[in-house]
């Protein structure tokens, strides 16, 4: 599989670092002038652009509505996923601090009381295709905030100024619903149910299939999965005969996110997935034709080997490449 890029390291540390204090601090309105004087700008979906006021940076936390945005709105509890964008508002340079954009996949951020307040109103209530932005000043944190912070290498005392293109929620972590038994013969799959990762086992004697096998075992309800969509998935990866993994989300605590039917992932992935309805889980077999050939990946995929994959499709979003 494509190496997921690292997405910003300093997202989850600044809305992390109000963690001990439950969402304190507070939080001005939408509604108070401008939102700190900032101007943002550019198309949705597409990296933004921030110009700041002259002067010093805003010492009070606040945030605005850029584009509306339709659907249901996010409400506290969903896990969202978002395009951000990160710039450190110290009156000088108000340098950038990364962005997903460039990072080339979105971030999911879990709405919770842990999340300093201001950035827990400016989601609530927001809705796919919005963007809002929020200043995070240092009147969000506590002094024990700031001081473990910047221990950890993260410097609070400038506004941090946040700006979230909404692009949807996550109804799961893992697909849901009652499991066929599957007919592939060497391969063992269990489906314990709820947000309980599947169990894969590949260690046969049966001899490969030569052709891509693709089973879906959790069929989802939602709409099917379009070519250069990007989709939400887990997975777990292995190879066939040995039971040795390779890769899995699922071992990393999360779902990811690949652009799919265009070429980033391995053809057996955008051949299989291509078609399937978003929430179901499906099984691959695929051979050396469609993974890794005759060179192999990395330490553990030698070459020919045949990759099996539990996939679970949870989510797919018409996003740039």
């Amino acid at each position: 599989m494509r190496r997921r890029l690292a997405v910003l390291a300093a997202v989850p540390l600044l809305f992390a670092a109000a963690c001990g204090s439950e969402g304190g601090g507070s939080a001005t309105s939408a509604s108070t002038p401008a939102g700190g004087g900032i101007t943002v700008t550019g198309a949705a979906n597409a990296k933004p652009t921030v110009k700041f006021p002259a002067g010093a940076p805003a010492k009070t936390s606040s945030s605005k509505v850029v584009t509306e945005g339709q659907g249901a709105p996010v409400k506290m509890g969903d896990t969202v996923v978002t395009n951000m964008t990160l710039y450190t508002w110290d009156g000088k340079s108000n340098a950038p601090g990364g962005s997903t954009y460039d990072a080339g996949s979105p971030e999911l951020v879990p709405l919770s009381a842990q999340l300093p307040k201001v950035i827990q109103e400016a989601f609530v209530g927001s809705k796919p295709g919005g963007r809002f932005y929020a200043i995070v000043a240092p009147d969000s944190y506590s002094k024990k905030d700031l001081d473990q912070a910047k221990a950890q290498g993260a410097d609070l005392s400038m506004a941090q100024v946040f700006v979230v293109d909404v692009i949807g929620t996550a109804k799961s972590m893992a697909a849901q619903g009652a499991a066929v038994k599957h007919k592939l013969k060497g391969v063992d799959l269990e489906n314990p149910g709820g947000d309980k990762a599947p169990k894969l086992t590949t260690k046969t004697k049966e001899k490969a299939p030569k052709e891509l096998v693709a089973e879906t075992v959790i069929k989802g309800d939602g709409p099917a999965v379009k070519s250069g969509e990007t989709i939400m998935v887990q997975y777990t990866g292995k190879i066939w005969g040995s039971d040795t993994e390779f890769d899995s989300s699922w071992t990393r605590g999360k779902p990811v996110f690949f652009q799919i039917g265009t070429g980033k992932v391995i053809k057996g992935w955008d051949q299989a997935l291509v078609g399937v309805p978003v929430g179901s889980r499906v099984l691959l077999s695929i051979p050396p034709d469609l993974g890794y050939g005759k060179n192999g990946q990395g330490d553990k995929i030698k070459g020919d080997s045949t990759l099996v994959f539990a996939v679970d499709v949870l989510g797919a979003y018409n996003l740039p490449a």
